[in-house]
């Protein structure tokens, strides 16, 4: 069969590029479309430049050369199917090809649909699997492909031959090709069958050490290929190395970084996979753009500036698999580094458990799948090496702990030494930050004349929320403070005394209250033009500081704002007398006492927000100082409303 006659999308001779998953040679235009679509439909690789493993540029020649196509192209080729559809050239435009490979890969229009008829006690897709156990014991490759692509299970547990897989006898009659293929399916290397043995275990019963070598690489393919990007190097996995952390720079570490860092520690080990799972992904993607860039002959043409969308994850990771692409070299390859870093981490603390206390190992085998986009393992569960620890007795005693569990515990000491010490300078940062923010806010002290204070009539015990009196109205008042604070800063209290309140304070009190001043009895009510002209200062003062909530960049203006709206407040409330038989107007002052006070203390809390500079404290409470204007605008109208009534 001639080489034009394999290709896989389109009829050309040139196939500078091979899909693995797909088994066929692309050309550049094809190879652009298939990337296109994600790594989830086809797992595209360039033939004359990248690293190659040499089994695995075997197996892709040979399904090639045994006309894996003809599975994706069975109804086209076959003379007696009615859906007859002309194969695009290398003319054709690139919608015309986009849209026949979108039919055979993604709707899979012209494969071989099966014709199994399940009984009662059979699934189709046990059918199939079945068939497949018995087909990777030869080197029929096509029939394989045939079978998975019609819904074989590569991880099917055959109980009727000793619970193996179709890994396992594909590795204990040495069929590497077979072994390539069943991986890309999503085959789980680390799986036992029903005598505890693996993939690897079989190969070596039966002598083929170049599949065992081969399926210990695979086993740690993830992190080789992290390696490799950050270093140009790999593990040498026969000498028990599997990991290799590369140098990283000295130079000082910013804050947001050790934070970052010890989030990364904190997540669940499902999600750590993900993570990597999506890194290794993208690492493929940035790795094919510079090949695309220089091996296509229109490089600005048919990029993937960042990862297509997979259906079968969710949208929210779909999003972040995006924003990897922002990453830049620098800070792209850190996050590698840290990731590697913490697998480490991960895998030490999953080795040195005992096996009763292992309920989830980390990293568990990720495998290369072509239908839900997982990858091959982290690191191995199960490292194929006599020292692995989950072989020997949970029980130890200090005389049996063997030289690789002491220079692990050793380095889990040291890492838990330098993770506190960073924790200790954050400390003393934070202290640093938070005592520069009080003296700034004390050289801000903004003079006041009255508080306003809130006063509940049913409950004479209840807390109140207190503006802090100012250093001059304190000393006016009798109240024997002596240190100043912030007049934006509110504590919660019992009740104060009758005869602790200043006079003004007192009549706010008394709103509502059964008692009455004597001094204040007869004060009649005012005005209706002049409650209307002071409800419009209110209003004025509200606005201002709706305007400061628009502009962000004047993190000092928020406090301010809200003393001026109580002053505005108490100037309205003041020209009431302190005992009135309309309920519902004294209801509506003590609404425009609460919510002016919950203006000062949100506004305080969205001031200090913003000096932090933390976006998603601000985002809270910008608003609750939007609810809290917005009840006091309220409070205002039903007050001005009640009283021209």
């Amino acid at each position: 069969m001639s080489r034009a006659k394999l290709r896989g999308s389109v009829d050309t001779c040139d196939a500078p590029f091979a899909s693995l998953n797909r088994g066929i040679l692309l050309c550049s235009d094809c190879a652009s479309i298939h990337r296109s679509l994600g790594t989830h439909v086809s797992i595209v690789k360039a033939l004359r430049q990248g690293c190659w493993n040499p089994s695995v540029l075997n197996y892709i020649n040979q399904i090639n050369g045994h006309g894996a196509n003809s599975v994706w192209e069975h109804v086209l080729l076959d003379p007696s199917s009615k859906q007859q559809k002309r194969k695009p050239s290398s003319k054709d435009s690139i919608p015309v090809k986009s849209q026949f490979i979108r039919a055979k890969h993604v709707n899979l229009e012209f494969v071989l649909k099966p014709t199994l008829q399940a009984d009662n006690s059979t699934s189709l897709e046990k059918e199939l699997s079945t068939q497949l156990h018995a087909s990777v014991r030869s080197s029929n490759l096509e029939t394989s492909l045939r079978l998975l692509v019609q819904g074989a299970d590569p991880n099917f547990i055959h109980e009727e031959k000793g619970s193996t897989m179709p890994l396992h006898v594909a590795a204990k009659f040495g069929q590497a090709a077979q072994i390539e293929l069943l991986l890309v399916y999503g085959a789980d290397i680390n799986a036992t069958d029903g005598s505890g043995n693996t993939a690897i275990d079989h190969a070596k019963q039966n002598q083929f050490t170049q599949i065992a070598e081969r399926l210990t690489e695979a086993s740690f393919e993830v992190t080789d290929r992290i390696i490799y990007f950050l270093c140009g190097r790999k593990p040498d996995h026969s000498s028990g190395q599997h990991l290799i952390i590369p140098e990283q720079s000295r130079v000082e570490i910013n804050e947001h970084l050790k934070i970052a860092r010890g989030k990364l520690q904190l997540i669940p080990n499902k999600m750590f996979e993900e993570l990597v799972m999506d890194l290794y992904e993208e690492v493929d993607r940035r790795e094919m753009e510079t090949i695309w860039s220089t091996c296509s002959p229109n490089p600005e043409v048919g990029g993937v500036p960042f990862l297509p969308t997979n259906p079968h994850l969710s949208a929210t990771r779909n999003q972040g698999r995006q924003k990897l692409a922002r990453f830049s070299h620098v800070e792209f390859c850190g996050l590698l580094s840290d990731i590697l870093v913490d697998a480490r981490r991960r895998q030490n603390i999953a080795n040195l458990r005992p096996l009763d206390q292992v309920s989830t190992p980390l990293p568990p085998n990720i495998t290369l799948n072509s239908s839900s986009g997982n990858l091959n393992s982290i690191v191995s569960a199960k490292p194929p090496t006599p020292t692995n620890v989950h072989q020997q007795s949970p029980v130890h005693n200090a005389s049996t702990f063997n030289p690789l569990e002491v220079e692990t515990l050793k380095n889990q000491l040291k890492n838990s030494e330098l993770t506190i010490s960073e924790l200790k300078t954050i400390v003393e940062k934070l202290a640093m930050e938070n005592s520069m923010l009080k003296t700034r806010i004390d050289s801000q002290i903004i003079p006041q004349d009255v508080q306003l204070k809130i006063h509940d009539a049913s409950d004479t015990t209840a807390t109140e929320v207190e503006p802090v009196l100012d250093v001059r109205s304190s000393t006016a008042n009798g109240s024997g403070m002596n240190s100043k604070r912030p007049v934006s800063m509110y504590e919660a209290r019992q009740t104060p005394r009758e005869e602790n309140r200043p006079t003004i304070t007192q009549s706010l009190y008394s709103v509502g209250s059964s008692s009455s001043n004597s001094s204040n009895s007869n004060q009649p009510m005012p005005l209706v033009e002049e409650v209307t002209k002071r409800t419009e200062v209110v209003t004025r003062r509200i606005q201002e500081l709706w305007l400061a909530m628009q502009d962000l960049t004047k993190k000092d203006a928020f406090v301010p704002c809200s003393e001026r709206i109580r002053v505005g407040v108490e100037e309205l409330i003041a020209i009431f007398p302190p005992t009135m038989n309309d309920e519902v107007l004294k209801s509506a002052l003590r609404q425009l006492n609460l919510n002016t006070a919950s203006v000062q203390t949100e506004c305080t809390n969205l001031q200090r927000a913003l000096i932090k500079d933390n976006p998603t404290i601000v985002e809270i409470y910008l608003q609750q100082v939007r609810n809290c204007a917005y009840n006091l605008a309220k409070a205002t109208k039903t007050l001005v409303t009640q009283f021209q009534q």
